[in-house]
């Protein structure tokens, strides 16, 4: 069981993966900087270890980009052996030492089940108590909130039915009949991660999928994105990472697509009780349906404030100057980190979220700094 919470803290941030952990590197430095007390910071993590949802990963997943460009603010991310791109177990040890090294204060597994108005500040309510805090960040990412699309017949099929949230690996599908659905890059590397084990593998996506070029990873990918927000600001057309397309050919996608083995298929158009039908007509059997259909913010905590909500989020606005600092535009003392590039270019990359961490924690601190009559008591 975690330590008991402090009950007030000056930041209180819900999360504790690899935003969270680049946003308390950057309250870190930016308090060096200023006059006053150290701020109290606290994150609040559900799981039970460090390494946030890399601990779900399945073991053939890896990383678009080296090690060297896969880093968070402060500390490169060491090489993997033979220097290939990170698996999932490399990233979680790294989160972990960079939780150590920089003594970061994570209290787990504490669940947050809502957060409210308490004053000026805000009150974080969880199943180890209330904390109440001066500011808080949410930091919760994505991969608690998988999307089910609603598909005709979905009720009828009798195989196994999961989402890629739950997948671990292709040994279950072994000799199965397998439906894959997703046309983005989940969806391709769990296709060919099946068909190395003599599965019947279906792959269906609702457009041709768009592969990058081979050459493009997600060095590439972020300083498009960190263009597009630049080109953005100075009143030109953006050209952001979609422009490139929809899937990164990481070697083993590579392979399978070279082979002619991962050939996308047209989007069904129902289930039935023993597979399913595509809209010429014809049925094939099935075993087992994975849906890689991504992730929508897992925000349910904020749902008791009262914010304005647009596109399955709050409103937010960003301070003057600053595009990668984003907090709501309610006007209580709430940030959003990590969940997609409304929060910023690659915020939900580990190359990607150092700078909106960066900008989050600054405005953070000029905002905690505006009320110093406020301080929490130490």
């Amino acid at each position: 069981m975690t330590d008991p919470l402090a009950e007030h803290v000056d930041v209180c941030v819900v999360g504790g993966g690899q935003s969270a952990l680049a946003l308390a590197f950057h309250l870190r430095r930016a308090e060096r900087r200023r006059s006053g007390p150290p701020l109290r910071v606290l994150l609040l993590d559900a799981r039970s270890h460090p390494g946030g949802a890399w601990q779900d990963a399945w073991p053939s997943l890896r990383l678009f980009s080296p090690a060297g460009y896969s880093s968070l603010p402060g500390r490169l991310m060491p090489r993997p052996p033979g220097d290939q791109p990170p698996d999932a177990d490399h990233v979680v040890a790294y989160l972990r030492d960079y939780e150590q090294r920089y003594e970061v204060d994570v209290r787990r597994p504490v669940r947050v089940t809502s957060v409210e108005r308490a004053g000026d500040g805000l009150r974080v309510v969880t199943d180890h108590g209330d904390v109440l805090a001066r500011a808080v960040v949410s930091a919760t990412g994505t991969w608690d909130r998988p999307l089910w699309p609603a598909v005709p017949g979905g009720g009828e099929f009798r195989g196994s039915v999961l989402h890629v949230h739950d997948y671990r690996g292709p040994e279950p599908f072994a000799g199965r009949r397998v439906l894959v659905v997703g046309g983005g890059n989940s969806g391709a590397q769990v296709a060919a991660d099946l068909l190395g084990t003599a599965a019947e593998v279906h792959w269906v996506t609702r457009r041709p999928p768009r592969y990058l070029p081979d050459d493009v990873d997600g060095r590439v990918l972020f300083e498009v994105a960190t263009q597009a927000v630049r080109d953005r600001a100075a009143g030109r057309e953006p050209r952001g990472v979609g422009s490139l397309g929809d899937v990164v050919a990481v070697p083993p996608v590579r392979a399978a697509r070279d082979r002619g083995d991962l050939v996308a298929e047209p989007m069904v158009q129902r289930l039935t009780a023993e597979g399913a039908r595509w809209p010429d007509g014809h049925d094939v059997g099935l075993d087992a349906v994975v849906w890689a259909t991504g992730f929508r913010p897992a925000l349910a905590h904020l749902r008791g404030l009262g914010l304005t909500w647009t596109d399955g989020h709050p409103l937010t606005e960003t301070p003057d100057g600053s595009p990668f600092a984003v907090r709501s535009a309610d006007g209580v003392p709430l940030w959003l980190l990590g969940y997609g590039d409304w929060c910023g270019p690659a915020s939900a990359t580990l190359i990607g979220v150092g700078r909106p961490a960066a900008a989050v924690a600054a405005d953070v601190v000029a905002t905690l700094d505006r009320r110093p009559d406020q301080q929490t008591d130490r």
